[in-house]
């Protein structure tokens, strides 16, 4: 009999479909062995030396493992094919001490890929080994040295220190701090409608917007004045209206771009320099007929699909379709991952396997026609530097299996035939033809020099977007000539504001860690958990927003230790990392360079940083046991009542924050609290004797 080591009962049980009764298959519940939990558990003085040990609620299972050892001919270490599934292999054989072991590794759960991997035994990969090791020690030294420091300079003992996860809060809190110092600034654009039939010309009538929306006809301005239209008469006329938006006079572009720098960040907006009313107005009566078709651009335009899935892209679709989390999804992938559905779900490879590329073109020309398969077999590179995690992209492992196939698992939810959906149409449509669009443009100008212009385009063959569905409407440009006269019918001015940079999202959050080179496939989802558990930062709707906390052990650590928290140093140690996976670099010397300067640092902070006081908000009661002033106070769990008399008093209560909604029930105030789980709702403030709650507050009615 040969013994079968896994991570997890799903992942055996779906194993053991396709094996015979030669194979015994037992899971190893994750990590068998780790660094204890009430010490440091690395040796500083001795090469970093880790020490081990078995977690308490694994001494059972790795009991039943070394019981299973002893009576196996053989036994085949199988976990996930990558740094962590090697380090949890190598765990496992330093426990099992037999001479007779082998490595597997595959990247989906089916019967081939299985049959492939038992013909092709390897040896474990101690380089994957180191690299994972280092990652721990690494983060171990960061959380155990720093975290102490927080808890005595900021008086709260269950604060910790991560080394990627802090370099995430502070993306959030300067996001925050560039929101809060944002200075809006107003701007006009102008449109025109022209139509290209009837005897009216002119500058044509006015009609004024305060906002990005065209005001009707008929409607008044904020200040009472009446404002004209005739756009109803254009409907009227048997003309095709045009709309175009002013660009330029005399080729000077009406528009400026801002930036903003965060990090480096790419954001930036484009605004229009008509930056008042009157302004637009005197425009507006500049404009001279006649009014001519100055350029038509006709063309043909191919848009390509996008690659396959790996793990980030994976989150960030997953959260701004689904609105799942980082962490949901990841579990929800592991589920469709260990019953066989997917390849294995991190990586940060975009590479598609021959066999899956072949058997998807036979698939797309069965049901789509010949047409919609390209001429050759389409293929991605991977971006980043390294692609260390897995070898393939995150696909389905049967191209003939949409989720409706999958409907009928009672071991899946809606949720899970959600995100299937969404792999199974990526991973297919990467395969499919380009879409074909017809792209028109047209350039209307003035006699003095004003210029118009408005594009719009069609499809004319949807390709790939027959598989994913179309993401924009079609915009139909009326059928004109280059140097046709058309007629001015209404200008619209509409007032706009800049907006602010974008608050993060899981997904942006997720999307700039990876353009930055921060984290690695398998860290992005516990990143996003521990950040909002630790009180960091919290969610509202699917913003991601500091918290006082979050701002002033931000500013602690950028302040006393400038490299944890900065972007290219982060970056750099994680190409560190992978080149321990390469082999290039010996993890030792990696975390020396690292943990010298740092202990030294850390050492002299504690002598002369200050103490961080955090505000507390007084609240207009006093406390009920002694008669001293309450206020709202920062714990682990989150915010509470508390009294100023501690430790004299120890009197407290939970924290609702009121929202401006009365309970339908009762009619009390209505607050927001967090499940056990720590996920947000809203309930009755006179709970227990009202036991109202909502998930959302549109949902309180």
């Amino acid at each position: 009999m040969q013994l079968i080591i896994v991570e997890s009962p799903t992942k055996a049980r779906t194993l053991s479909r396709f094996l015979g009764k030669d194979y015994r298959i037992e899971a190893s519940m994750g990590h068998v062995r780790d660094l204890p939990k009430s010490a440091l558990g690395v040796d500083v003085e001795h090469d970093f030396s880790p020490t081990y040990v078995i977690p308490r609620d694994k001494s059972k299972q790795v009991t039943m493992l070394k019981d299973a050892a002893k009576k196996a001919e053989s036994i085949i270490l199988a976990t996930d094919p990558d740094r962590e599934g090697e380090a949890i292999a190598f765990h496992v054989a330093e426990l099992l001490k037999k001479k007779k072991l082998s490595r597997i590794v595959f990247h989906e759960i089916t019967q081939n890929a299985i049959k492939e991997a038992l013909e092709h035994p390897r040896e474990l990969d101690f380089q994957l080994v180191d690299a994972q090791q280092a990652r721990r020690v690494l983060d171990r030294l960061v959380g155990y040295k720093l975290s102490p420091l927080l808890w005595k300079k900021l008086s709260k003992r269950w604060l910790s220190a991560g080394r990627v996860q802090s370099v995430a809060v502070r993306l959030i809190v300067e996001r925050e701090r560039e929101i809060q110092k944002f200075a809006s600034q107003e701007y006009w654009t102008i449109d025109g409608i022209f139509i290209t039939a009837g005897e009216r010309g002119g500058a044509g009538s006015l009609v004024f917007s305060s906002s990005a929306t065209p005001i009707a006809h008929g409607a008044r301005s904020d200040d009472g004045e009446r404002l004209g239209g005739d756009a109803e008469k254009v409907k009227a006329t048997s003309a095709t209206p045009i709309e175009a938006q002013l660009i330029s006079k005399d080729g000077v572009k009406y528009e400026k771009t801002l930036s903003y720098d965060l990090f480096d960040g790419k954001y930036t907006t484009t605004t229009s320099t008509i930056n008042d009313k009157q302004l637009a107005i005197d425009i507006i009566g500049d404009l001279k007929s006649p009014f001519v078709v100055s350029a038509v651009d006709k063309k043909e335009v191919r848009r390509s699909p996008s690659a396959p899935y790996i793990t980030s892209t994976l989150q960030q679709d997953a959260g701004r379709r689904l609105y799942f989390s980082a962490k949901k999804t990841m579990q929800i992938a592991q589920k469709l991952y260990e019953e066989g559905y997917i390849t294995y779900h991190r990586t940060d490879s975009v590479n598609l396997a021959e066999k899956f590329i072949g058997e998807a073109r036979e698939f797309l020309e069965k049901e789509y026609g010949k047409s919609y398969v390209p001429a050759t077999p389409r293929r991605y590179k991977t971006k980043s530097k390294v692609a260390q995690e897995a070898h393939e992209a995150i696909r389905p492992t049967q191209v003939t299996v949409p989720s409706s196939g999958l409907s009928q698992n009672s071991e899946f939810n809606r949720d899970h035939l959600r995100l299937y959906d969404l792999i199974w149409k990526r991973a297919v449509a990467s395969q499919a033809a380009e879409a074909v669009f017809d792209s028109t443009t047209i350039d209307i100008t003035s006699s003095n020099g004003y210029l118009f212009e408005t594009s719009g385009s069609v499809i004319k063959f949807d390709g790939y977007l027959r598989i994913i569905g179309r993401d924009s409407e079609e915009r139909v440009i009326p059928d004109v000539s280059q140097g046709q006269s058309v007629s001015l019918q209404e200008s619209m001015p509409l007032q706009h504001f800049t907006s602010p940079p974008p608050r993060y999202t899981e997904a942006s959050l997720v999307k700039t860690l990876e353009e930055k080179g921060i984290g690695r496939p398998s860290t992005y989802a516990p990143i996003m958990s521990t950040i909002v558990d630790r009180q960091y930062v919290t969610r509202d709707e699917k913003k991601l927003l500091p918290t006082e906390l979050g701002v002033a052990v931000t500013d602690f650590l950028v302040q006393y230790f400038p490299n944890i928290l900065d972007l290219p140093f982060t970056a750099h140690l994680e190409d560190d990392l992978d080149a321990i996976a390469n082999g290039e670099k010996a993890w030792v010397p990696v975390i020396r360079d690292f943990y010298t300067p740092f202990a030294q640092h850390l050492e002299r902070t504690y002598d002369v940083a200050d103490k961080v006081k955090l505000s507390e908000e007084k609240i207009d009661e006093k406390c009920p046991t002694c008669g001293h002033d309450l206020v709202i106070r920062t714990g682990r769990f989150g915010k509470f009542v508390a009294c100023t008399n501690f430790p004299e008093c120890t009197y407290t209560r939970q924290y609702g924050e009121k929202v401006d909604i009365k309970c339908p029930r009762c009619g009390g105030d209505i607050v927001v609290k967090k499940s056990k789980r720590g996920k947000k709702f809203y309930g009755c403030s006179n709970y227990p004797k009202c036991t109202f709650a909502a998930w959302k507050k549109e949902d309180i009615k």
